[in-house]
C-alpha cells in the first residue's frame, strides 16, 4: 500500500512539473499578454494543483495536510482571477491582441524572439 502511495505522489508532482514547465514556455514564447495570461492562468493553475495534491497525499491526514488542500483551493481560485485581471487591465489600457494579419486591421507583428527591435522601434507602440 505504501509502494502505491509512492507512486501516485511522484506521478502527481511529475504532473504538476510537466504543467509547471509547459506554463513557463508558454510565457516565454506566446506573442502578446492575452495569451500569456491564458497559458500563466490554465496551465500554471494545474501544475501548483498537481504538485500541492502530490504533497498532501505525501503529508498524509494531518491538520497540514488541510492546510495544503486550502492552499490548492486558493490557488484555484486566485491564479484565473489574477489572469482576468491583467487581461482586463490590458484590455482598458488600449493594448490590441496580437493577430495573424499583417497590421491592415490595426494588428501589430508580434515581438521578435531573436533579439530584433526593428519592429517596436518602428511601431513605436510596443515599448
Amino acid at each position: 500500500m505504501e509502494e502505491l502511495r509512492a507512486i501516485a505522489i511522484v506521478a502527481l508532482v511529475l504532473v504538476g512539473l510537466f504543467f509547471t514547465v509547459v506554463s513557463t514556455v508558454g510565457v516565454l514564447r506566446l506573442p502578446d499578454v492575452y495569451s500569456r495570461a491564458h497559458t500563466a492562468s490554465q496551465a500554471d493553475t494545474l501544475g501548483a494543483g498537481f504538485a500541492l495534491a502530490g504533497v498532501a497525499l505525501a503529508i498524509g491526514v494531518d491538520a497540514t495536510a488541510i492546510k495544503t488542500v486550502l492552499l490548492l483551493f486558493f490557488i484555484f481560485v486566485t491564479n484565473p482571477t489574477a489572469a482576468h485581471a491583467i487581461a482586463r487591465a490590458a484590455h482598458e489600457e488600449g493594448i490590441e491582441p496580437w493577430t495573424t494579419g499583417d497590421g491592415a486591421d490595426g494588428a501589430t507583428a508580434p515581438p521578435s524572439t531573436d533579439g530584433d527591435r526593428s519592429t517596436i522601434e518602428e511601431g513605436g507602440d510596443r515599448a
